[in-house]
């Protein structure tokens, strides 16, 4: 039994990855599909560990290997092959998805938490108990280490949720498999318990090897139209999906535009900005890695340099090779006038020169509906973004729905004006998206100076202004500014779309 101490502490080790990897797919499935990521992620959490307490009813070493065997199946599933398919079915179907959801959890819970008590059994007549308990706990909590940094870092970039699943359930029936070796002078009869293995062995390996395949497939059940276009990056997920009337650009399965109407959300975004700005030569785009923000500056034959920030290489590089995108964006990120970076927006204000400063800066970051984006809609980000502007510079800000998400439009509004622009709030109709709103900002004050270029589809000298007028159901709300160490637009943001969605 002495020599089954060591590879047993790696079982162990092996169990814990896995089964925090397990739930980490399935928090990030259900922020993924129903959003409000801190509410999902806390309660998948709290469910998985709630679920690990519980008494063992079997013969103990013949658990051991069943127990891997079944986590295996179950967790490959929970982003693939069984569970996984349902969750996907479930929501796009209108089903029950939380009792899906949470039903999944409880079976991985609960599977990874009779292991630890089990080989806690198995191995009290070899160890002390003190040393028994340090060492298990030890290579439990190493394994959580493991995933975590593991996770975010190489999985979800490398491979994707499904095939992150379905190779963690592959390493868990390996290692029922194993141990059925380990055990087997205990175990007596183990042929029925390693065919059972190496058929989920076979079975997982099939599954991975069509990992993307079957990725593409859940994925056309959450899009009304065909997807034609899917890859992970290290930040998101993307997809382009096509219908009859054009095509669409999805992140983490939210809508970034339709070519049909992002005419509308585009003009909108830069042209007010640009109407307000005294100089226009020096133009700071903030996000925007699809290319079509940068399509309307370059209208403007007096921009002279434009610097284009986005976090994401993977987007920046659809916009260029993508033969629609780049159709649509007018080749802009090619154009020799325009600078073109991967960073951080945060990192890249805060480490600028100090002389390096532009005339208008123009805002186009996803909604805020986690800390990470948050973080870009927080005083501290206008603060830089208020030092890279000239003394009369100018910005504009995306700023979510003010009619589905009232109190997180006038938070971004208060927020600026907390850091000290003066702002100018106005809207614009976008079918895709509804009611959109942006935030208009100066350090000083805000005035038209310019009129419109020629060959816009949306905007004129005549119904810009209207876009300034808010009905009562969008005039301004109370709502408190938004920092880094509160964070609250994040939380209106959620609460305010989950009433809509």
């Amino acid at each position: 039994m002495n020599r089954a101490i060591s590879p047993l502490f790696v079982v162990v080790l092996i169990i814990a990855t896995c089964g925090l990897i397990y739930e980490l797919i399935v928090g990030t499935l259900a922020s993924y599909l129903l959003g409000d990521s801190v509410t999902q992620f806390s309660t998948v959490i709290g469910v998985y560990l709630g679920a690990g307490h519980r008494r063992v009813g079997e013969p103990l070493l013949r658990a051991q290997p069943r127990g891997a065997l079944h986590r295996g199946r179950a967790g490959g599933g929970a982003g693939g092959r069984h569970l996984g398919s349902v969750l996907f079915f479930t929501f796009s179907e209108g089903a029950s998805f939380r009792v899906t959801l949470y039903a999944t959890v409880l079976l991985t819970g609960t599977l990874v938490g009779l292991e630890i008590p089990l080989l806690m059994r198995i191995l009290k007549d070899s160890l002390q108990f003190k040393d028994l308990v340090s060492r298990i706990l030890s290579f439990d909590y190493l394994g959580a280490l493991f995933a975590s940094l593991l996770f975010p870092i190489v999985l979800v970039p490398k491979l994707g949720l499904v095939r992150t699943s379905l190779l963690f359930g592959l390493l868990n029936a390996l290692v029922g498999l194993w141990s059925t070796f380990l055990l087997e002078s205990q175990l007596g009869t183990t042929l029925r318990l390693r065919v059972k293995g190496v058929i989920a062995c076979v079975l997982l390996t099939g599954g991975f090897v069509l990992g993307d395949r079957m990725t593409l497939l859940f994925e056309e059940q959450l899009y009304h139209d065909e997807v034609v276009h899917a890859q992970s990056s290290p930040y998101q997920r993307i997809v382009v999906t096509r219908s009859q009337r054009g095509f669409s650009l999805f992140l983490n399965g939210n809508l970034q535009f339709s070519s049909v109407d992002e005419y509308r959300y585009h003009e909108a975004l830069v042209h007010p900005v640009m109407q307000a700005a005294r100089e226009r030569r020096r133009v700071l785009i903030l996000g925007g890695g699809d290319g079509l923000a940068a399509r309307e500056v370059l209208r403007y034959p007096e921009v002279e340099s434009v610097t284009l920030v986005d976090l994401d290489p993977a987007i920046t590089s659809l916009a260029t090779k993508y033969s629609e995108l780049q159709e649509l964006n007018h080749a802009s990120l090619e154009d020799p006038r325009l600078h073109l970076l991967n960073d951080d927006a945060l990192r890249f204000l805060a480490e600028r020169p100090p002389t390096e400063t532009w005339d208008v800066a123009i805002v186009d970051f996803p909604d805020p509906n986690n800390f990470s984006l948050g973080k870009l809609y927080t005083t501290r980000f206008y603060a830089l973004l208020k030092g890279a502007l000239g003394e009369s510079g100018v910005t504009v800000v995306q700023s979510t729905s003010p009619l589905f998400a009232r109190q997180s439009f006038w938070c971004i509004d208060r927020t600026l004006r907390a850091a000290g622009f003066q702002t100018r709030p106005y809207h614009a109709w976008v079918p895709s998206f509804g009611e959109w709103g942006y935030v208009l900002a100066s350090a000083s004050a805000l005035e038209t100076r310019h009129a419109l270029p020629d060959g816009l589809s949306f905007l004129s000298d005549s119904t810009l202004p209207m876009l300034f007028q808010f009905p009562k159901d969008m005039d301004e709300v109370p709502a408190e500014v938004n920092r880094l160490n509160n964070q609250v637009l994040v939380h209106y943001y959620e609460e305010e779309w989950r009433r809509w969605n």
